[in-house]
This record gives structure tokens, C-alpha cells and sequence, in this order.
């Protein structure tokens, strides 16, 4: 075999391994491109509707008012108030303050967060508060707040609304999520969802 020969078989095997790479790819960006996100989306939109279309909240009137996946800025007597946000609860740009525990800042921030609660919800000193309540979470878009942090509020909501806070805290417990599996994560309270049950119990948009 002459060096001519040598070099025509090196070139048809080298076009045989482009020609099967390129139907690989090919294969693969359908697979993957194509055939998987579709079967993905069929299947979410059949198994989990609601998901799927954002886990939107809708009112009485069914109208869109939010998403349970996404806190949002209440701050009426009336209402019970989510966990803070650095990037105001705009979910285009989720984050945190990125603030550590030994900045300065974030202390400030704390003590400022601690005054406004204990006089909102009549807190004295003595009593410790939930860190759900005076700090932001890493998202920025937490939509709960503990169990705790909402006792801490009924009263607040209950005189505001002229009701009794037993029937309050009755709707609070109504609207407490357990552990996921009994195991994972804690006991939340979603904060949308709650005021949505208040004002359709006593009123209010």
C-alpha cells in the first residue's frame, strides 16, 4: 500500500467518524432537546396542574393575587406579615443581603426589625422573638413564616378586624403545614394563603 492509499483510507474513516458523530448529536438534540422536555412538560401539566403553572393563589373572585411559592409586602394592622426581603420580594432578582454575622449592618438591621415588631405586635423586651420575624430570608421570596411568629401576631390581627383572637389562632392552626413526610423541614404557616382565609372569614381585599 503507497502513501496515496494510506492517506484515502485515513479520510474515509475520518468522514465515517464525522458522519457518526454528527447523527449522534443529532440523536442526542432531539432526545434532549426536544423529545425530553416535552414529556416533561405533558406530564407536569397533567400530574402536577397547579405547580406547573406556578402554584398561583387565586382570591373569592378567582382572581390571580400571587403565587404560594412567593412572599409578599403586608403591612396593614389587618394582615399577617411575612419574613423581610433585601430585593423587596421581586422575584426577578432573588437574593439576600449577604451580610454576615459579624457585619455591623446586619446587627442595625436586626435591632431596627425588633423595635418596629415589638411595637406592632406589642412585645415587651423580655419575651425573645422569632428570627423568622426580624430577619431576611436567602431568597428574599420566602413566602412563610414559623408557627411561632404568627402566634406572635394574632392579637395584633385579631383587634384590627374587631374579631376574637381564638378564632384567629383557629385559622392560623388551619393553615399550619406540618414536616414534610413528618421528617423534613418544620412546621409553616404560608403568609398569602392565611390573609386570603381572613378575608374571605371577615372581609377585606
Amino acid at each position: 500500500m503507497n502513501a496515496g492509499d494510506s492517506s484515502r483510507d485515513t479520510t474515509v474513516k475520518l468522514i465515517a467518524l464525522v458522519g457518526r458523530a454528527s447523527a449522534l448529536t443529532v440523536v442526542l438534540l432531539v432526545l434532549c432537546g426536544v423529545v425530553y422536555p416535552a414529556v416533561v412538560f405533558v406530564v407536569a401539566r397533567v400530574v402536577f396542574p397547579v405547580q406547573s403553572h406556578g402554584s398561583l393563589v387565586r382570591d373569592g373572585r378567582g382572581r390571580v393575587v400571587g403565587s404560594s411559592l412567593i412572599g409578599q409586602a403586608f403591612r396593614q394592622p389587618r394582615y399577617f406579615h411575612g419574613r423581610r426581603s433585601a430585593v423587596a420580594y421581586d422575584a426577578a432578582n432573588s437574593g439576600g443581603s449577604n451580610l454576615g454575622p459579624s457585619n455591623p449592618a446586619l446587627t442595625d438591621s436586626v435591632r431596627v426589625a425588633s423595635v418596629r415588631v415589638r411595637a406592632e405586635d406589642g412585645v415587651p423586651v423580655t419575651v425573645s422573638l422569632p428570627a423568622d420575624l426580624v430577619t431576611a430570608s436567602a431568597s428574599g421570596l420566602d413566602p412563610d413564616i414559623s408557627p411561632a411568629s404568627a402566634a406572635l401576631q394574632v392579637d395584633r390581627v385579631a383587634r384590627a378586624r374587631g374579631v376574637a383572637a381564638s378564632a384567629v389562632a383557629s385559622v392560623v392552626a388551619t393553615h399550619t403545614t406540618a414536616r414534610d413526610l413528618g421528617v423534613l423541614g418544620e412546621p409553616r404557616v404560608n403568609v398569602l394563603r392565611l390573609n386570603l382565609a381572613l378575608d374571605s372569614a371577615w372581609g377585606g381585599r
